[in-house]
């Protein structure tokens, strides 16, 4: 290992643990690691400023800025508030209830929507009902970041990961729904009864307030219903195009801040106090993530973990797709996903060069990097942005408590994932 491998790992996992211990803000802790990892990029000629700004995703932060300013634009409708209500007597304000609908809600959302917009429009509404009933909102928030991580596994659009590696090895929608989402649907299943378990004290706290939602009327929820439906027509055709993304051949980002920018047309709120709800911290975190994800790839640190796994090739084809989804599940809990993917597409088609047969290591990708990123609180989007609306709350979720709880979650749901891999392994085959 070089100079610039070795500077490059100091600096991002001395950020990481200072993220991890919770000692200085992450957002200070990222934007300071960013900064060094410039700094030691150009001191050793491996990463530049240039290659920082290449590195960072703006297709993540315009789609994450996108659907903020949406939400913001609702937040004063009452629209939130109505779902609140709406969820909080569907369930009659039983804690387990409300968590297997709102579990719910968010997989089958995540399907279709990136695990982000989900976790930005489900979000809110959580924690407005846990306020309404007067419960503790952490067991539903933590559960939809990694519900959300969790489905969008299962179709071709849910998880950026598997739209690269669709694209790499050809596979359409339908296939994802005929190998993916049975796996998914049985994982989803031991998540769920997992977090049931481990929220087993929190949830069974009844709500203080459930007599008083009962007699709640949603629709009297609403402060300005009129420009609640400008915007919620703004969104829906941000959806509707989201689908469509890919056979239009436009970003994501690129739909999010359309539909923003038409819904401050339609709507012209004043700007400072919508502009007020954004939530920059997350936005300069992720920068900063970027950039040091991106000096490490530089450096050349990605390349060689990747050299690493090329050696187990010798071991049958089933045992390294296993392999593949413990060592991917294992980088993807402590670095964005996308880059492992981006790295481990040409290490498969090499394989696949040499004579194997790689139709299963594409699934096997696909599952390390979706179900790993549930490890830890930097280990996906979703779970950042969570963790930030979080801190609104009386409780907010922290990197310790994300360890106690995500940690198990991965663990298990990456257990379940190679067995039914190795089960399923003849027909991942073809």
């Amino acid at each position: 290992m070089n100079v610039a491998a070795i500077l490059s790992s100091l600096i991002f996992l001395t950020s990481l643990i200072l993220i991890f211990t919770e000692k200085v803000n992450r957002m200070i802790v990222g934007f300071a690691g960013a900064a060094l990892m410039v700094g030691a990029g150009k001191m050793l000629g491996f990463f530049s400023e240039a290659d920082a700004l290449q590195a960072v995703d703006f297709n993540t932060l315009g789609l994450l800025l996108g659907m903020m300013i949406l939400v913001a634009l609702l937040e004063p409708t009452g629209f939130f508030q109505y779902l609140a209500v709406w969820a909080g007597k569907l369930s009659k304000g039983h804690p387990v209830r409300l968590l297997v609908l709102l579990g719910t809600v968010t997989t089958v959302v995540s399907m279709f929507l990136d695990n982000v917009t989900t976790i930005v429009l489900i979000a809110p509404v959580t924690i407005l009902i846990c306020e309404i009933l007067g419960t503790n909102p952490t067991p539903f928030l933590l559960a939809e970041a990694l519900l959300s991580n969790t489905g969008g596994v299962a179709t071709l659009v849910g998880d950026p990961p598997n739209i690269i590696i669709g694209s790499s090895a050809g596979l359409t929608f339908m296939d994802f729904l005929v190998y993916s989402l049975p796996i998914v649907a049985i994982v989803w299943l031991t998540a769920l009864m997992l977090l049931r378990f481990l929220f087993r004290k929190e949830l069974a706290v009844r709500p203080r307030k459930m007599k008083a939602v009962m007699r709640l009327n949603p629709s009297e929820a609403f402060d300005d219903s009129k420009t609640a439906w400008k915007v919620l027509i703004m969104l829906g055709i941000a959806i509707l195009l989201f689908f469509l993304a890919h056979f239009l051949n436009i970003s994501p980002a690129f739909v999010a801040l359309s539909a923003a920018g038409a819904a401050l047309l339609w709507v012209r709120p004043e700007i400072k106090k919508t502009l007020a709800h954004i939530e920059w911290s997350v936005l300069i975190f992720f920068a900063a993530l970027f950039v040091m994800v991106g000096g490490l790839e530089k450096a050349g640190v990605l390349e060689m973990l990747v050299r690493l796994l090329e050696h187990a090739t010798t071991v049958p084809p089933v045992l390294f797709g296993v392999v593949i989804i413990w060592v991917v599940a294992g980088l993807s809990a402590i670095v964005d996903n996308i880059p492992i993917t981006i790295a481990m597409v040409p290490v498969i088609q090499g394989l696949g060069a040499a004579g194997m047969n790689i139709d299963p290591l594409w699934w096997a990708l696909a599952f390390g990097a979706g179900f790993g990123g549930n490890g830890t609180i930097i280990g996906s989007t979703a779970n950042i942005v969570v963790a930030t609306l979080s801190e609104k709350t009386r409780t907010p979720i922290t990197a310790k408590l994300w360890n106690r709880r995500g940690l198990p979650v991965m663990l298990v749901t990456c257990v379940v994932a190679t067995i039914l891999y190795v089960l399923a392994f003849p027909l991942l085959s073809k």
